[in-house]
């Protein structure tokens, strides 16, 4: 079923940052995430005898829930934790022990952690491939190719869209690899956050080199022309000072009322979790796309680890 896909060499291959793939490959793995979805539903051997270890030292509901689902829709098996008290972390092990103590218990690795380029280290030690499950402010690889798939299947392409990304822009994860990814394609792209909340110097001056991008857009004036509206959590959690998040915390709220002048095939996205920045009055309007996304994550993640492990191309 997989003999007309382009041929890639993903195998062993650690997922950690965004930029690490081109256009080509990044559209193999939709390709690939298309693919996987009768599986999701019927099942597949096609990893049995494997196993993946989830060492995600924040917490999480989708992502470490997606990666184990996909793991066993594919025949595998999942170890690890979920709570970093539990683990030989509490008693003072570091990362890189962590990592090569694990490595002898599984095939591969999902890792989440609070701090900024832990993956990268982790890639670094591991002898097993490392899959980047979010790190810090820094990057959440997978849940970007997740968020280009649902582009992708409701909008039928990427390339020609206007999207606009709403919210924590600095310390939000998923928002820098989204731009990074989105930066490839032909889109333009809108910014729309508090000044203190502004995206990334870093992730800025990589992608106005390659696409239109318009900061501190006034959300009311492009809703008209804009067709993806990906919205973000304000990160309480990210904050260094309780008084700065108190003066931003809900900046936006999209409800019916802001979404008068959208055009009727807007599509709308949020990683989740989300507090108070989507009312609940938009779940049942054909725009809500969030939870079709949480769906949309398991067959990525079983498209990722099916190629890293080798057992498609």
């Amino acid at each position: 079923m997989f003999s007309g896909a382009i041929q890639m060499n993903f195998m062993g291959r650690d997922i950690v940052s965004i930029e690490d793939f081109s256009q080509q490959e990044i559209n193999h793995i939709l390709d690939i995430a298309k693919t996987m979805e009768p599986l999701a539903k019927t099942g597949s051997d096609m990893l049995k005898g494997k196993i993946l270890a989830t060492l995600f030292y924040e917490p999480s509901t989708r992502t470490r829930l997606s990666f184990e689902a996909a793991m066993l829709k594919l025949g595998g098996a999942n170890i690890g934790f979920a709570e970093p008290d539990f683990a030989s972390v509490r008693k003072g092990e570091n990362l890189a022990d962590t990592i090569r103590t694990v490595e002898n218990y599984a095939d591969i690795i999902a890792l989440r952690h609070s701090l900024e380029g832990a993956a990268k280290l982790a890639a670094e030690f591991s002898k097993v491939p490392i899959i980047n499950g979010g790190t810090g402010a820094e990057e959440h690889p997978t849940q970007a190719f997740t968020d280009l798939y649902t582009i992708r299947k409701e909008k039928g392409r990427i390339d020609g869209l206007k999207v606009a990304l709403i919210g924590d822009l600095r310390y939000g994860r998923t928002v820098h690899s989204l731009a990074y990814a989105l930066a490839l394609y032909d889109i333009e792209l809108f910014l729309v956050s508090p000044e203190t909340l502004r995206m990334r110097k870093d992730v800025i001056s990589t992608i106005k080199n390659k696409i239109p991008v318009t900061e501190d857009a006034n959300l009311e004036a492009i809703m008209p022309k804009i067709d993806v509206l990906y919205v973000t959590r304000i990160q309480k959690e990210r904050f260094p000072d309780a008084t700065e998040y108190a003066k931003v915390k809900g900046a936006y709220k999209i409800d019916l009322k802001t979404l008068k002048n959208a055009r009727k095939d807007m599509i709308i996205l949020h990683p989740l979790p989300r507090v108070d920045e989507i009312a609940s009055e938009v779940d049942n309007t054909p725009l809500a796309k969030y939870f079709q996304q949480v769906h949309n994550g398991i067959v990525v993640r079983m498209a990722l680890l099916s190629l890293v492990l080798g057992a498609i191309k």
